[in-house]
């Protein structure tokens, strides 16, 4: 039996347990297979483990996206994260080559994916409190909100949650050291329905320069005197 001679529920089913990769070079062979792996059943789901990944033709973006994952845990991540004012001209180089992808990608789901439901970045360094603003108000239905180690998210984004997260019920914001406590505390009061971990995060040094140069020389006298 030829896999073409499958019913359309099976060859989803088929198709389901591929990567994109897989899918697309499937979807190649014939026009009945390209035929489902354009189909949006399949595309409800989608992870990326890298930036570069969200430049590729191997997956469809549009209304059947529900759960969205950009989880970045290359080596290469500590150099976006690193503040501005402490990058060399290399790092500086390196950063701006993929600046905007993420973001743009975002933009994008913005625009194509309003029924999205579950949105988690990790490594992100790039992401900025006006890109998930957008998201916020663009994808009404947003349950989960998960940022991890996205340095340049703010407590601009916490007060988006209070004003635009009506059906958001779980917001995490861990490691993203630019959060401060006060911001925690307003989603709280605000929020009292959202589950809210942020870990580190608000006990982090930010990245505001003169802030962060006072905080340090404390601790340096601190070590001092101990």
């Amino acid at each position: 039996m030829h896999i073409t001679q499958l019913n359309r529920e099976c060859l989803l089913h088929l198709f389901s347990f591929l990567d994109k990769n897989s899918r697309k070079n499937l979807a190649k062979t014939c026009h009945k297979l390209l035929e489902v792996f354009q189909d949006p059943l399949l595309w409800s789901l989608l992870n990326f483990h890298s930036p570069v990944e969200l430049k590729k033709d191997n997956f469809l973006l549009g209304p059947a996206l529900k759960h969205l994952s950009i989880c970045w845990y290359s080596e290469r991540v500590k150099m976006c994260n690193i503040e501005d004012w402490m990058k060399n001209s290399f790092q500086k180089d390196f950063c701006k080559r993929h600046e905007n992808t993420v973001s743009d990608f975002l933009l994008d789901v913005c625009n194509r994916c309003p029924n999205l439901l579950s949105l988690t970045l990790s490594g992100c360094g790039h992401i900025t409190d006006d890109c998930i603003l957008q998201l916020l108000k663009n994808c009404p239905n947003l349950k989960s909100l998960k940022l991890e180690n996205c340095v340049q998210i703010t407590d601009h984004t916490l007060e988006a949650v209070t004003l635009h997260g009506a059906s958001l019920r779980i917001l995490q914001v861990d490691f993203c050291r630019n959060v401060t406590q006060a911001g925690l505390e307003r989603v709280r009061e605000k929020c009292p329905s959202v589950m809210l971990r942020a870990e580190r995060s608000a006990n982090m040094i930010p990245d505001s320069k003169p802030e962060k140069k006072l905080m340090l020389e404390k601790a340096s006298r601190k070590l001092v005197q101990l």
